[in-house]
C-alpha cells in the first residue's frame, strides 16, 4: 500500500483505546440490548397472554396460547430480523453505515413502543397487532445486526478489535439483566397492588384484569434505552474505512478520524510524474479491480468463507433459539417454578422472569463477557469450534438421560410437575450449553463477518450470514417447537439439536483465523489499493458536477488521469 494511506489505517490499527471506543460499543450496542430484552420478554409475558385471552374454563387450567399462536408472537420478530438484515446489509454498503443507522433506530424504538398497544380487546385483535408491530421491530433489529459490527469493527484497532465488537454483542447481556429487572418489578409491584388466589383456590379471579398492563408495560419500555442514543448515533461520523475505501475520499476519512482520535492524520499521498507528492480529493478502485458479490473473482476469494459463516450461523440458531424459546418449560422440570395451578396471573411473571434472570446471571451473560476477554488472546477459532462441540456434548447427555434428570410426574397435591429426578445436574447441563454458546459460537458467529469481507461488501455479506442465522431461528421456533409437546418428541429435539451442533463443527473448520490481522490484510484489499502493479482512478478537483438550468441537468466535462500507485 501506500505510505499516506497506510497512515490513516494504521492509525485506526494501533489507536490506543480511549472513551470513543466505550462510546461506540454502547451506542452501536443498543440493537442488541433491544433484541435481547424483547426476546427475554415475550418469553416472558406469553404466559401472560395466554393466561388473559385463551381460558377455556372446560379445561380446568390456566389459558394458555394456542400452539400456532405461541409460535407466532415469539417467531414472528425473527422473520422481520431476516429481512432487515439482507435489505439494511446491502443499503450500508450502498449509501453507508451512518446513513442507514439512524433508520434502523427509529424503527425499533417505534415498534417497541407500539408492541404494547393493541386496536380492539378481542384476542385476535391484540395477537394480529402485538404480531405485526413485532414484525417491524425485528426489521430494525435485524438492520442493526450488520450495521453494529460493521461500524465497530472499522473504528476498532486490531489488537482489541475482537473484543470490542463481542462487547457490542455482550450488550445483548445488559439487555436480559434490564429485561429481567424491569419484569421483577412491575410483576412485584402489580402483585403488591392487586392480590390474587392461585387458580388452583379461584380459577376466575387468579387472573387479574390489570395483568393486561402488565405485559404492555414492560414489552414498552425497552424502547426507552434505544431512544436515548439517537442523538449520538446521528453524530457518529461515517466510518474512515467506507468513505476511504468505499467513496474514495481519503481527505474526508483522515479529518473524521482526526476528530475521533483526536490526533492529526495524513491523507493518501500519490507520487506525481516529477516524484513530489499531492493529495488528491479522491482515490477510487478502477472497476477491474472492484469485484462484485456476485462475481467469479468474489467467489474465488470468499466464497468458501462466505459458506463457513453462514452456515455455522445457522446451525448455531437452530440450536441456540430453540434453547432460548422453550426456557419456560425447561424452568418447571427443573423445579424453579411451581405448577402452574399454583400461581396466579401476574405471581407466574414474577417468578419466570425470576428464574430466566438467575439463568442468565448464572450462565448467558457470564458467557458473553468470557467472550470479550479472552477473543483477542486465543482466537476467534478455538471459541467457536470448542464451543460446538461442548454444545454438543451437553445437549446429547440431556437428550438421552432427559427422562431420568427431569424426573416422574409429581401426585396432584404436589405444588411441583416433576418429582424424583436429578434437577441440580439436569440445571447444570443446561446452564452449562447456554454459557458455551455465549463462549462459543453465538459471540463468534457474528464477529467473524464484519472482518473478513472486503469494505464494499462487508456489510451486505455480515447481512446474509446473519440472516441465514435468523433461517436458523425459525426452523427452532416452528419447527423444533413443535416436537416439544411431550416428552418423546423433547427427547428427539434435544438429540437432533446435537448432531446439529456436530455439524457447525465441520464447517466452522471453512472459517479462517481472523485475530490480529488488519481488516485490509484479511479481505484482501491490500492488493487491491495501492499493492503492486494495481490501478487506481484518481479524480481531480474538477470532478463530474450536475447544473440544473430550467429543469434539466447538465453534466460538466469529467478529467480524470490514470496513475500507478
Amino acid at each position: 500500500m501506500a505510505e499516506g494511506r497506510e497512515s490513516v489505517f494504521t492509525s485506526l490499527d494501533n489507536a490506543k483505546t480511549q472513551l470513543y471506543h466505550y462510546k461506540a460499543i454502547v451506542i452501536a450496542g443498543m440493537g442488541f440490548f433491544t433484541d435481547a430484552y424483547d426476546l427475554f420478554c415475550i418469553t416472558a409475558v406469553t404466559k401472560l397472554i395466554g393466561r388473559l385471552y385463551f381460558y377455556d374454563p372446560s379445561t380446568n387450567k390456566p389459558g394458555v396460547l394456542p400452539p400456532n399462536i405461541n409460535n407466532a408472537i415469539t417467531g414472528v420478530a425473527l422473520f422481520g430480523t431476516l429481512a432487515g438484515q439482507l435489505f439494511f446489509g446491502w443499503l450500508g454498503d450502498k449509501l453507508g453505515r451512518k446513513k442507514v443507522y439512524g433508520i434502523t433506530l427509529v424503527t425499533m424504538v417505534g415498534c417497541a413502543l407500539a408492541s404494547g398497544l393493541s386496536f380492539g380487546s378481542s384476542p385476535k385483535s391484540v395477537v394480529t397487532t402485538l404480531c405485526f408491530f413485532r414484525f417491524w421491530l425485528g426489521f430494525g433489529i435485524g438492520g442493526d445486526y450488520p450495521l453494529s459490527a460493521v461500524i465497530m469493527s472499522e473504528y476498532a484497532n486490531t489488537k482489541t478489535r475482537g473484543g470490542f465488537v463481542a462487547a457490542v454483542f455482550a450488550m445483548q447481556g445488559v439487555g436480559i439483566l434490564v429485561a429481567g429487572a424491569v419484569a421483577l418489578v412491575v410483576s412485584r409491584a402489580f402483585m403488591l397492588a392487586f392480590p390474587a388466589d392461585n387458580f388452583h383456590t379461584n380459577n376466575v379471579l387468579s387472573t387479574q384484569p390489570e395483568g393486561d398492563f402488565v405485559w404492555r408495560i414492560v414489552l414498552m419500555f425497552g424502547a426507552i434505552p434505544a431512544a436515548l442514543t439517537f442523538y449520538w448515533r446521528l453524530k457518529m461520523p461515517e466510518t474512515a474505512r467506507y468513505t476511504a475505501l468505499v467513496k474514495g475520499d481519503h481527505d474526508k476519512a483522515a479529518a473524521d478520524m482526526a476528530k475521533v482520535l483526536e490526533k492529526p492524520i495524513d491523507s493518501f499521498p500519490i507520487s506525481t510524474a516529477g516524484g513530489e507528492s499531492e493529495t488528491p480529493k479522491k482515490v477510487v478502485l478502477a472497476p477491474s479491480a472492484a469485484y462484485g458479490l456476485f462475481s467469479r473473482d468474489f467467489v474465488r476469494i470468499h466464497g468458501l468463507h462466505l459458506v463457513g459463516t453462514t452456515s455455522t450461523w445457522f446451525l448455531l440458531d437452530i440450536a441456540f433459539y430453540s434453547l432460548q424459546l422453550t426456557q419456560k418449560d425447561i424452568y418447571p422440570s427443573i423445579r424453579l417454578l411451581p405448577k402452574s395451578t399454583e400461581m396466579n396471573a401476574i405471581e407466574e411473571v414474577y417468578l419466570l422472569s425470576k428464574s430466566m434472570l438467575l439463568m442468565a446471571l448464572a450462565t448467558t451473560v457470564p458467557g458473553y463477557w468470557f467472550t470479550v476477554f479472552l477473543i483477542d488472546r486465543i482466537g476467534r477459532f478455538p471459541i467457536q469450534l470448542g464451543g460446538f462441540i461442548l454444545m454438543s456434548i451437553f445437549m446429547a447427555i440431556l437428550g438421552f438421560e432427559y427422562e431420568d434428570l427431569r424426573g416422574e410426574k409429581c401426585p396432584s397435591d404436589s405444588r411441583f410437575d416433576y418429582c424424583k429426578g436429578n434437577r441440580k445436574v439436569f440445571a447444570v447441563l443446561y446452564g452449562l450449553t447456554l454459557f458455551f454458546a455465549n463462549f462459543g459460537p453465538n459471540s463468534t458467529t457474528f464477529i467473524v463477518p464484519a472482518e473478513l469481507f472486503p469494505a464494499r461488501l462487508r456489510s451486505t455479506c455480515h447481512g446474509i450470514s446473519a440472516a441465514a442465522g435468523k433461517a436458523g431461528a425459525i426452523i427452532g421456533a416452528f419447527v423444533v417447537q413443535s416436537y416439544t409437546q411431550e416428552v418423546k418428541g423433547v427427547k428427539r429435539a434435544i438429540r437432533g439439536l446435537a448432531l446439529v451442533n456436530l455439524l457447525g463443527v465441520l464447517f466452522t473448520l471453512l472459517v479462517p483465523e481472523t485475530m490480529g490481522r488488519s481488516l485490509e490484510e484479511i479481505s484482501g484489499e491490500n492488493n487491491e489499493v495501492g499493492g503492486k502493479g494495481v490501478t487506481s482512478v484518481v479524480a481531480d478537483d474538477k470532478e463530474v458536477k450536475a447544473e440544473n438550468t430550467n429543469g434539466v441537468e447538465k453534466e460538466k466535462t469529467t478529467q480524470a488521469e490514470m496513475e500507478m500507485v
